[in-house]
């Protein structure tokens, strides 16, 4: 579908109310002993943290009724009070709430959106359907990460807050973390191994582009080609990750059935930039090399090994923004120029 005007929603300030949302899982799977040290971190930001009523309302798939995840999200958009909207955590299933939203409510009120992984899917049906920018970013359960979140909360108030507040002006360059973690933190606090990154990869053509950024997480994204929740844009990046159950072989056949979706609606790609995979993923440089072969991509700078997915840390990156990806040779560089 045609991209309605882009809306950018007010940045983020000192004093801000920011609620926090389930349209995916639920709070109740985050233990209590997180909640308060997560509260803490998001207040420090300046930030007065509140939840929607249903948050912790729990069923067989760890989940709540699609109308309790709707009443909740619409209910932040619709409240003055509320600046922002975090969601709790990520899942499977946020793509249930997007035939029963109401644009008009949604688009009539824009704000900060932030989250990852499922809410793939609800960034990409903002954008299309009132043409607001959202962020994927962390969560609200992310900032419970006790150690190695420095660049996370970093990027999140440089890109989501005003200036003055903390935030950004102008366009943003984006660096390498000199270190990333993949384990499970939300279990074991101590048990924490960071590995020195080797850096970006480039695996395409040089040269400097621009576009407008449609991805995040693939295997959600690939659940909205063919329906009115999928953004149409006249040229894009593809910002994309995946987690560790998309393994090699997965993520080639959702790539390609996106870029062919892309073709047919007539959308060109300028780049491509993926996120780190996972280590149980079982990508490696040589066969994720194997997408300068796709036709669609052939001569185009393509990025890999950047810092967002489903390891840490990672950059908050505006749905339906522009970003600028330069590589010459193994110099590369990355720029939001609208977020």
């Amino acid at each position: 579908m045609a991209l309605p005007e882009l809306q950018r929603p007010r940045k983020l300030r000192d004093g801000d109310q920011v609620r926090v949302i389930a349209p995916s899982r639920s709070r109740g799977i985050i233990g209590r002993a997180r909640h308060d040290a997560t509260n803490d971190r998001l207040r420090s930001l300046g930030l007065e943290i509140t939840f929607g009523a249903r948050v912790d309302e729990h069923d067989a798939f760890d989940s709540s009724a699609v109308s309790s995840r709707i009443a909740d999200l619409h209910d932040a958009f619709a409240d003055p009070d509320v600046a922002g909207i975090l969601t709790v955590i990520g899942g499977f299933n946020s793509n249930q709430l997007l035939e029963h939203l109401d644009w008009d409510l949604i688009g009539a009120n824009p704000k900060v959106f932030c989250g990852y992984s499922d809410i793939t899917a609800l960034n990409h049906a903002l954008l299309a359907h009132t043409g607001m920018l959202t962020y994927s970013g962390p969560h609200w359960s992310s900032f419970g990460m006790r150690d190695h979140f420095e660049y996370t909360f970093d990027w999140f108030r440089r890109t989501v807050f005003a200036p003055g507040a903390g935030g950004h002006d102008g366009p943003l360059a984006l660096w390498p973390a000199a270190e990333w973690t993949d384990d499970a933190w939300f279990l074991d606090q101590d048990d924490r191994h960071p590995q020195r990154n080797d850096g970006w990869w480039s695996l395409g053509g040089d040269g400097v582009v621009t576009g407008r950024i449609i991805g995040a997480n693939l295997a959600t994204l690939s659940l909205l080609p063919g329906t009115p929740h999928m953004p149409g844009l006249e040229a894009c990046v593809l910002v994309l990750e995946d987690d560790f159950e998309s393994q090699p072989h997965h993520f080639d056949r959702l790539l390609h059935a996106l870029l062919q979706h892309l073709a047919h609606v007539g959308t060109q790609v300028r780049g491509v930039v993926i996120g780190r995979f996972q280590r149980d993923s079982h990508m490696t440089r040589e066969l994720l090399s194997r997408i300068t072969d796709i036709p669609a991509l052939r001569g185009l700078p393509i990025v890999a090994n950047a810092d967002y997915g489903h390891t840490s840390p990672m950059f908050t990156l505006p749905i339906g923004g522009e970003i600028e990806v330069r590589v010459d040779g193994d110099d590369i560089g990355l720029r939001l120029l609208t977020y």
